[in-house]
Formats: C-alpha cells, sequence, structure tokens
C-alpha cells in the first residue's frame, strides 16, 4: 500500500484580535484574519512496505501532513491517494486499512482497562473473533502487556500506556500506520522496545509507516530515508546517509592517550575537546585513514574511536539550510 502526495497545500485562516477591551468589542462585529501556510506544494511517494522518517522542527507542518494523509483535514490544494484512496473521502475501506498513532493524544478510553477498549476497536473495525484473539495474542507477547490489560488506563504510566495505544491501532492489522512521535516521554529502555517492536512489525506484515520523532534514535534505528520538512517546504527527500555525507563532510575522531601532549591539534581537524587522556576532533572524511595512521604511529594509542557526528547536529544543519534557501 503505498503512499502518493502531489503539491499539497493547507491554508488555515487564524482570527487575529489584539490585546484590550476596545478591540475585543470591534472583534464581534468584524473580525480580522491572518492566513498561515502550514503546508507549501510539497510532493512525494512512499512504496507500500517502506518505513520513512518525517523530520521538522515544531510548526513545521508534520503532523498537519499526516492529518491530511489520514484524512483529518481536507488540504487546500493538490491530490493525495493512500493505498489507493483519497482520505478526506473518509471512506470505510480507507479507514480499515490504515491506523494514526499520536504520542501527545489518546484513543485509550480512560476509566476502563485497555482490553475494553481493544474490545471496542474489535466492534468497530468488525474484526472476526479468531483473528482479533489471534492479533492481540502476539501483541501482548510482543510488547508485554499481560499484566497491563485488566488496569484502569489512567493508572498506567505514560510508556505504558503508550504500548496499548500501539496495540489498540494495529489490532485490525493495518496496511498504512503514520506514527506521530510514538515514544515522546519514554524512558531509554521503553524507547528501544517500542523502536524493536516497530522494526519487527514492519518486517513481518510488509506494513508502510510514515514515522515523526524528535528522538534521532528513532529514526536511525528504523529508517533508511527520511523526508524534512521546514516552513510547510519540503527540504529533503532521500537517504539518511547521503544527508549526513552533504551537510557534515567530516567524522569525529577520539583518541585516548594515557598522556594528552600539548601539540597543534588542528593540523590533523579542527579540535572540538580535549579532556583527561582524551582528544576529539573534527577531521575531513578523506583524511580520516591518513590522520588515523600518524595517530597510531606517533602516539600510544589505548583506543581509537571514529563515528559520524551526532544526528541531532545533522538535522538542525538540514534546517538551517532550508530557512537561508527560504
Amino acid at each position: 500500500m503505498s503512499i502518493e502526495v502531489q503539491q499539497l497545500n493547507k491554508q488555515f485562516q487564524i482570527h487575529v484580535r489584539q490585546a484590550g477591551w476596545t478591540d475585543a468589542l470591534r472583534s464581534l462585529f468584524k473580525r480580522e484574519y491572518h492566513l498561515v501556510e502550514a503546508v507549501k506544494d510539497i510532493s512525494f511517494h512512499i512504496p507500500s512496505g517502506e518505513i520513512v522518517g518525517f523530520l521538522g522542527p515544531n510548526g513545521a507542518g508534520k503532523t498537519t501532513t499526516i492529518k491530511m494523509l489520514a484524512g483529518l483535514l481536507h488540504p487546500t490544494a493538490g491530490q493525495i491517494q493512500v493505498g489507493g484512496y483519497v482520505p478526506f473521502e473518509q471512506k470505510a475501506e480507507f479507514k480499515k486499512m490504515m491506523s494514526l498513532v499520536m504520542g501527545q493524544k489518546s484513543q485509550l478510553i480512560w476509566d476502563i482497562p485497555p482490553m475494553e477498549t481493544f474490545l471496542v476497536n474489535k466492534a468497530i473495525y468488525e474484526i472476526e473473533e479468531r483473528t482479533f484473539r489471534q492479533t492481540l495474542d502476539e501483541l501482548v507477547e510482543l510488547l508485554e502487556l499481560e499484566p497491563l490489560l485488566t488496569k484502569p488506563t489512567r493508572s498506567l504510566s505514560l510508556g505504558q500506556r503508550m504500548k496499548c495505544e500501539l496495540a489498540a491501532a494495529l489490532l485490525h492489522r493495518p496496511k498504512i500506520l503514520f506514527l506521530d512521535e510514538p515514544t515522546i516521554g519514554l524512558d531509554v529502555h521503553t524507547q528501544e522496545k517500542v523502536r524493536q517492536f516497530i522494526g519487527k512489525y514492519n518486517r513481518e506484515h510488509k506494513t508502510t509507516i510514515l514515522l515523526t520523532s524528535h528522538y534521532m534514535g528513532d529514526v536511525t534505528a528504523l529508517c533508511d530515508r527520511v523526508l524534512i520538512i521546514n516552513h510547510g517546504k519540503l527540504l529533503y527527500d532521500g537517504d539518511l546517509k547521503v544527508l549526513t555525507e552533504k551537510l557534515t563532510p567530516y567524522k569525529l575522531l577520539e583518541l585516548r592517550l594515557p598522556d594528552v601532549p600539548n601539540i597543534p591539534w588542528n593540523t590533523y581537524g579542527e579540535l572540538v575537546a580535549v579532556e583527561e587522556g582524551k582528544v576529539t576532533l573534527r577531521v575531513p572524511r578523506e583524511r580520516i585513514p591518513e590522520v588515523s595512521a600518524q595517530f597510531l604511529q606517533q602516539f600510544e594509542v589505548h583506543d581509537l574511536n571514529i563515528e559520524d557526528p551526532p544526528m541531532e547536529e545533522v538535522i538542525t544543519l538540514a534546517f538551517q539550510e532550508g530557512s537561508h534557501a527560504s
């Protein structure tokens, strides 16, 4: 089930109200509006079974785009095809083949246990009893939900609720899954568990997944391809490794020594930090073999580590480049 987006636009009219009683009274009779372009002429194609990261700062247009793809918002202009359906037509067949998980919004019923919500979803999606039990057993095992099923939702931790949210969204085995901040607020251990689950679910069911997250660990663990959006415009669509090499033409070289000598380290690369027994440099990618060999020959090296820059740094540079371009 593929996703096709062509020249998608979304505009909102926002009521402008000045401070003070006089302006408040005037707005009762004559309102002023400000036009906000949340999404500006974006196009992309996601083939069936691919996981794609959808990245951007707050207010970039990510959630607005996902809501249009899920049929919750009507686009101002442009075309969308999700699994062969036009989302905003809200056909029953479309709703049964997709699912949306928003980390900051809950679909679980607050005052009853998750199991009761699962049964409600079973009825809504008209899931056969045998299929429901089989899918539920699989999700309970993968997400370790057994002790949570009969506890009131309000008594669960954020991490526990998030795992139950995923289960509720996947009971009808959707072919397309939109994940908007699925690990927000979770501890490191639970984040890793959720990532492993999403990756395994994608491999086993060939589900097409569009993932937004502020945690770069989610993206690097699950996505080879990313879409980057800022100010409503699509800045990049392509391989994450290619983006890293383009925006950061260097690697971080970390050198551990018994004693750090006082030498001009900048002859080897850009000095990032000097600590007790450790030196960190930014070295051009093409010079990494040469510089590494020099260190090993000239110093008593205890350890030498070479890494790409943190993904947060790469994405920040992508946002900055897009801001300058616009």
